[in-house]
């Protein structure tokens, strides 16, 4: 069995998926690279068949009518034989010395865990110094730990879809479903199989690096006003996926809520960036969802200082909203 299976999800790569694959390639016959061609209309399918002809037993290329990226990650999923699943989107990289340091350390790891944590670097053009997310001051570095031993992660600081690597039965097994033609379903990857995970190891190396600079991107933020349909749509699924305050494990607990917590502020920001009143009725459609949906969560989360603040229609409040917003962009450079 192959240790790792990579998923990388391509449509109308070709401009950048070489340096996403190549990245990929020192993992050798441990790493299966699923490369799904999600319908593309440029070379991106050429490409993929010249790696699986060139690599043969380590490539794999799987073509497939357009459904978007989470369909494109669902569908590799379907397909991988590895003990660990994990994403690699086709404008990213990993860094290949720290791939082979986990695949060794996976291959030596006494039992299988059910979640592989690595830290993650915003990789923004233009910016000389680029923003690491890693998570030594919160998780136990360089052992297998469980829930209780986590400490609490600073706000923005959260276990994303860059730094995730999964074991691939609990991935099946945990009803993960993502949406077609949806953007934003990385939140929804996860958060949702995250109650299902005991044992975790985190290896305090920056294996993956977040590419930021198009304005065609999905995190741009005028793309993200224009596509705040789907952003509201994964709120949505995330809070009909989990009831949050009832996950057992109070740690988790508090960490999913956490989560969902800064994606419904997210959705809400975005609607209050926008400056639109159509936008802001959508928030306010979000927030009353939640409150129909799970009254409880709805006021945990309207009361806190943060949904007090994403929720205000004053001119004031939604300053204050755009304010932190631009300050936490400055700090961390996601956009």
């Amino acid at each position: 069995m192959k240790i790792l299976s990579v998923a990388v999800p391509c449509y109308n790569s070709e401009a950048y998926m070489r340096h996403a694959i190549e990245s990929l390639l020192p993992g050798g016959e441990d790493v299966e690279i699923l490369i799904v061609d999600d319908g593309s209309t440029d070379g991106t399918a050429g490409i993929a068949d010249e790696y699986e002809a060139k690599y043969p037993g380590m490539v794999r290329t799987l073509h497939k009518e357009n459904g978007g990226h989470g369909d494109a990650v669902m569908h590799g999923l379907r397909h991988a034989t590895g003990m660990y699943f994990r994403v690699l989107d086709s404008d990213d990289w990993l860094d290949s010395e720290v791939l082979l340091a986990m695949i060794r350390l996976l291959r030596t790891l006494p039992k299988p865990v059910d979640l592989f944590i690595t830290d993650f670097v915003y990789d923004k053009v233009g910016v000389a110094r680029k923003h690491v997310m890693q998570y030594a001051n919160a998780l136990p570095v360089g052992r297998v730990f469980s829930w209780e031993e986590m400490h609490n992660l600073r706000v923005g600081q959260y276990i994303l879809m860059h730094s995730a690597t999964y074991r691939r039965e609990m991935l099946l097994e945990c009803g993960l479903s993502l949406p077609k033609h949806t953007f934003y379903v990385d939140n929804l990857y996860v958060y949702v199989p995250m109650r299902f995970v005991r044992h975790m190891y985190y290896m305090h190396d920056t294996l993956y690096h977040y590419y930021i600079g198009r304005e065609d991107q999905s995190v741009h933020e005028d793309v993200m006003i224009r596509r705040l349909d789907q952003q509201m749509l994964v709120n949505r699924l995330m809070v009909d996926a989990v009831d949050v305050l009832s996950v057992p494990e109070p740690h988790c607990r508090r960490y999913l809520y956490s989560y969902l917590e800064i994606i419904t502020a997210i959705s809400s920001i975005m609607a209050i960036l926008s400056r639109n009143p159509e936008n802001l009725a959508k928030r306010d459609a979000l927030w009353a969802y939640i409150q129909e949906k799970n009254p409880p969560l709805y006021r945990k989360l309207a009361n806190a200082l943060i949904g007090r603040i994403v929720r205000s229609r004053s001119g004031i409040g939604m300053a204050l909203a755009r304010f932190l917003y631009r300050f936490a962009d400055k700090v961390v450079g996601f956009n």
